[in-house]
Formats: C-alpha cells, sequence, structure tokens
C-alpha cells in the first residue's frame, strides 16, 4: 500500500510540473520595441514570435528607414488605420495602396492572436487575386476599434500590438479624410525598432501579459 501511495505520488507530481512548464511562458532574452512615431504622438508595439515571418520582415524594414515618411494613407474610424506604403511619400494620391517593396509574406494565422484594439497586422490583396491571403510586404494597418475587428481574424496576419500609444491611434483615426478615406494632410510616420532586454521592455512598459500569448 506504501508503495502504491508513493507512486501515486510520484505520478502527479510528474503531471504537476508538466503542466506548469507547458503554462508558464519562456522570455526571449531580448526583444524589439517598435516606435510609430507622428504629428499626433508616438505609438509603442511589440511583435509576436508566432509569427517570425512577418516581425523578421518589419524590423528589417524598419532598420532600412523604409517606412519614413511614408503616410497612413487609409483612415477609418471606429475601424483601423493603414499605412506603409511607399507610394505614399510622392504627391500622387491615386497610387496610395499600391505600391510596397516589390514582394508578398506567406500568412501566418495564428488563432491566439487576434484582432483587438492595438492590434498591428499585415494589408493584402484581396481573395479573389490572392487565395493564399498572402501579405503585402510591407502595408499594415493597426485596429482602431475599441471592441476590435474579430471578422477579421484568420484572414488577415496579426503580428504585433500596441502596448502604448492608444490615444495616438484614436487622434489619427479622427483626422479629416476625403471620399478614399485618405487623411486630407498627410499623416506621416517614422518607424524605429530598438532591440532591448525583454525584462526591461516589461518593467518600462508594465507588458508582462504581451508574453503571455
Amino acid at each position: 500500500m506504501k508503495n502504491m501511495l508513493l507512486t501515486l505520488f510520484a505520478f502527479v507530481s510528474l503531471l504537476t510540473a508538466q503542466a506548469q512548464t507547458s503554462i508558464a511562458p519562456v522570455l526571449p532574452k531580448d526583444d524589439y520595441v517598435v516606435t510609430i512615431s507622428t504629428s499626433y504622438g508616438d505609438m509603442i508595439l511589440l511583435l509576436y514570435d508566432a509569427t517570425p515571418l512577418h516581425k523578421k520582415n518589419f524590423i528589417e524594414l524598419a532598420q532600412k528607414h523604409f517606412y519614413d515618411g511614408t503616410t497612413f494613407h487609409r483612415v477609418i474610424a471606429d475601424f483601423m488605420i493603414q499605412g506603409g506604403d511607399p507610394n505614399s511619400k510622392d504627391s500622387i494620391t491615386t497610387n496610395d495602396g499600391m505600391g510596397g517593396p516589390g514582394y508578398t509574406v506567406p500568412a501566418e494565422f495564428n488563432p491566439n492572436l487576434k484582432h483587438d484594439k492595438g492590434a498591428l497586422a499585415a494589408a493584402r490583396m484581396g481573395d479573389e487575386v490572392n487565395p493564399n491571403k498572402e501579405s503585402s510586404g510591407s502595408q499594415f494597418y493597426i485596429v482602431q476599434n475599441k471592441k476590435g475587428t474579430p471578422f477579421l481574424n484568420n484572414n488577415y496576419t496579426v503580428f504585433g500590438q500596441t502596448i502604448k500609444g492608444f490615444d495616438v491611434i484614436d487622434k489619427i483615426a479622427q483626422v479629416e479624410k476625403d471620399g478614399a478615406n485618405r487623411p486630407l494632410k498627410d499623416v506621416k510616420m517614422t518607424v524605429t525598432v530598438t532591440k532591448m532586454k525583454t525584462k526591461k521592455i516589461i518593467k518600462l512598459y508594465d507588458c508582462a501579459w504581451f508574453y503571455n500569448v
């Protein structure tokens, strides 16, 4: 009987240890903090390791200053703000939304990554010409609706999340725009990425929740 109890105790201890191991998040030693600066203020975002292709691509473009001088060329209040098109740097407004770096990124849908407010997601061409739902190489949008946009889940790749600057998203969403939802006055951006210790990021922005996804 004693041996049976010891065996049972050992088995329960093993299951408990496995459960704790599967639940506890493994923090990366370092991570990148994304800052999108505009005349309305800064938005601070983090990128998900669960979408490695999108994360790597965004970081590389930012490091090359690809996004600097581009605008949020499509803005819809209570929905989202969209930018990242190199065409938006020129004075021709009719080509906004049609540009990119010349490639697409394979979709990386993840059921745990939702279109909550502040979610960073990749824009893309429609299903009729893009059946694999591949993402634009550079264009992205940030969800502004306070309830999120769940109808877009698993249709557009979510690859990051705003952790500070939600008020800036709201301000941009409310600017005056034309019939094509393009701001009448350019909302230009500068995008920088800063590598930091993950523990420092959590302390600075109180964002431990981000790494529990």
